[in-house]
């Protein structure tokens, strides 16, 4: 790992960004104890800034602390999870209405991209480079839809990131089979300039994840 303590001035705020990073990417993972002395030997710095990031991503609810027993990569429960997704449908609903308005062509090809190594598969493996390309779709509808305020807003509360916090399958709720034509209708629909229709199709998407979280929520409470 890149020692980035002997090159950045705003410590606190470099490690913040790299460890988060760590997090998003499920290299630190969702219930894992993150291994502080470890961590900060491997980034050349010392545990100061490693702990201030690691609050800081406590207040963003990526982390949190269980007394006597340090700190966490947040585990979310299926009931926590509903919240999140009933949130990115409204949200990303509107973002992907407002990219079929915006995208420019050179947007729309690379959106095409993203799923081009998955095209004709019958049975998708690579759950983790699937995983990845998902978070990457979602990511750049977003910031094409408001180019400002609507990345903000799903930044400032972590929506994306949070979602890829739940345990199993790299954060996925549903396997990639059923999920690729759901892409590639959103993606078409956005690049044909259809608001309404690119609106509807990510709210069905959501929508059937919502549909097994509750299942598995209910499930488990009985």
């Amino acid at each position: 790992m890149k020692n980035i303590g002997a090159e950045y001035e705003n410590l606190d705020q470099k490690v913040y960004q790299v460890v988060k990073a760590m997090i998003i990417d499920r290299v630190l993972k969702p219930g894992e104890k993150i291994p502080q002395e470890k961590l900060a030997n491997e980034l050349g710095i010392s545990r100061t800034p490693l702990i201030s990031a690691l609050k800081f991503l406590e207040h963003e609810k990526l982390v949190e602390v269980k007394p006597r027993r340090g700190f966490f990569v947040r585990l979310f429960t299926e009931k926590e999870m509903i919240a999140i997704f009933e949130i990115r449908e409204v949200l990303e609903g509107l973002a992907a209405k407002r990219a079929a308005t915006q995208i420019t062509d050179e947007e729309c090809d690379t959106l095409k991209k993203i799923f081009l190594p998955f095209k004709g598969q019958k049975n998708i493996t690579d759950i983790v480079a699937y995983s990845k390309a998902d978070k990457q779709f979602h990511t750049l509808i977003t910031s094409i839809s408001s180019r400002e305020f609507l990345t903000a807003m799903l930044q400032t509360f972590n929506v994306i990131s949070l979602a890829y916090q739940y345990g199993n399958k790299e954060g996925l709720i549903i396997h990639p089979n059923d999920t690729v034509k759901d892409h590639e209708m959103i993606i078409d629909a956005i690049c044909n300039h259809d608001p309404e229709q690119a609106e509807a199709l990510m709210r069905n998407h959501f929508k059937k994840a919502i549909a097994i979280l509750k299942e598995k929520n209910g499930s488990q409470s009985k």
